[in-house]
């Protein structure tokens, strides 16, 4: 059996899966009944030393759905926590006692104030967290307050903020990043800089869910008023990977140890972040949707692939993916791709053909089988392999690209495959500019 424990900055748990702090990690019922379900760890819900903090009474979670009513992405106006502070502190101190194997870190929210870091910062330690978590990300209600991502969007601040943290506590600093920033890699470097022990990304997405069109009103609302919130959920996974890689391969921040969240459903998400550099995923929707037991399977998938695959621990299969993230201008253009339709599972539903026909390359034509049924060919001499017919092709695995072998003369070009990495040269009249050079 693989080993999916993790030592995440010297912090055990019994498997990588943590609960984000949120709703879920909001009190020690919870906590505990998390705990009791296998999860690894838990980041308990934002504390801070407002006591005006206080939560609508209203709807504060809305969903997107799909057509199968499937939960694709879920917004929430929710603030941090609305307890008192003494009160978070003691029932930390009691589940921690009680699950001493398992992964505490505290999230933490106060102003950009030393003495308030200061003042705080002993309290989460006397408790036994094992870890600290700088919430810079939260895009509602606390940013208009000068916290969350009003910090997060100033690198400055991270640094700052980080470097007070580090001076005033012994316990590993996670600073939480914002996406709702233009290059994640900034924050990113100014963490490092101000000493935090490791990242973790992404916070919600700054959304708007929608509009009552009878109401006029956006939705949710409380008493026909709504405000912007968090968007979190399946739906913003590939916006997290991304920013997940790009620190993960930037030189100046490689090494920095990160945890993974955004739209962690199963095993394979998880695994996909380990496989972008995660020691961690955070897991918040999947729970809201599904129940802490969820976590059982995420255990079990991810086991189950590591035993495949011949991974005995998760540091072996850790940032694997990580070299093959480039910039555009690295990729091979001399690598031909072309369309494959497997006639014996394909469906004659012809979406393939109409996509490739009206918004793609004209690839795909029709034309009647032996017994008069409509049969879908790729036309290679106009396929350009850009996976359209793939992506949207309703049975699994009909649709599959071929790699033209060394040698193969490429119908569209008429040009033979070498082999080899195209190049690029500067653009004659924008020398900041690259432009593949000819072949």
């Amino acid at each position: 059996m693989a080993d999916i424990s993790s030592n995440f900055l010297g912090i055990k748990s019994p498997n990588p899966f943590w609960l984000a702090s949120a709703p879920p990690t909001d009190k020690e019922i919870n906590v505990t009944r998390a705990f009791e379900a296998g999860w690894g760890g838990v980041v308990w819900k934002t504390l801070g030393e407002d006591p005006s903090v206080v939560n609508v009474n209203g709807p504060r979670y809305s969903t997107l759905m799909s057509q199968d009513r499937r939960v694709i992405g879920l917004n929430n106006i929710e603030l941090i926590t609305d307890r008192p502070l003494q009160q978070n502190l003691d029932e930390i101190r009691r589940v921690k006692r009680a699950w001493p194997d398992r992964a505490m870190i505290v999230s933490l929210m106060v102003p950009c104030v030393e003495e308030s870091w200061k003042r705080i910062l002993p309290m989460v330690e006397d408790v036994g967290a094992d870890g600290i978590e700088l919430n810079f990300g939260c895009p509602h209600g606390m940013s208009e307050r000068g916290m969350g991502a009003a910090v997060g969007q100033v690198p400055e601040y991270i640094q700052m903020v980080t470097e007070w943290c580090k001076h005033y506590s012994r316990l590993p600093v996670i600073v939480k990043l914002t996406p709702n920033i233009t290059d994640v890699r900034m924050p990113a470097r100014a963490a490092k800089r101000g000493g935090a022990d490791a990242v973790s990304l992404i916070n919600t997405i700054n959304s708007i869910m929608g509009v009552d069109l009878d109401t006029m009103a956006m939705h949710p609302s409380t008493g026909g008023w709504g405000s912007h919130g968090g968007y979190c959920g399946p739906a913003v996974k590939p916006i997290a990977l991304n920013m997940v890689g790009e620190i993960a391969r930037d030189p100046e921040t490689a090494g920095l140890p990160i945890s993974g969240i955004g739209g962690v459903t199963t095993w394979r998400d998880a695994a996909e972040y380990i496989a972008l550099g995660c020691g961690t995923v955070q897991v918040c929707t999947a729970a809201m949707v599904y129940g802490f037991k969820i976590v059982q399977d995420m255990c079990d998938g991810l086991s189950n692939f590591m035993d495949a695959h011949g991974y005995k621990t998760i540091e072996e299969f850790r940032g694997k993916a990580v070299p093959t993230v480039k910039d555009w201008k690295q990729l091979n253009l001399k690598h031909v791709d072309k369309a494959v339709i497997n006639q014996e599972s394909c469906i004659q539903c012809g979406r393939c053909h109409v996509v490739c026909e009206d918004t793609s390359h004209q690839a795909i034509f029709y034309k009647k089988g032996d017994n008069g049924e409509r049969r879908f060919e790729i036309n290679e001499a106009e396929c350009v392999g850009c996976n359209l017919c793939v992506s949207i092709c309703p049975v699994p695995e009909t649709i599959s690209m071929r790699t033209l072998a060394v040698g193969e003369v490429d119908a569209r070009t008429g040009i033979q495959v070498t082999g080899e990495y195209g190049n690029w040269t500067t653009h004659p009249n924008n020398p900041q500019c690259l432009v593949a050079a000819q072949a």
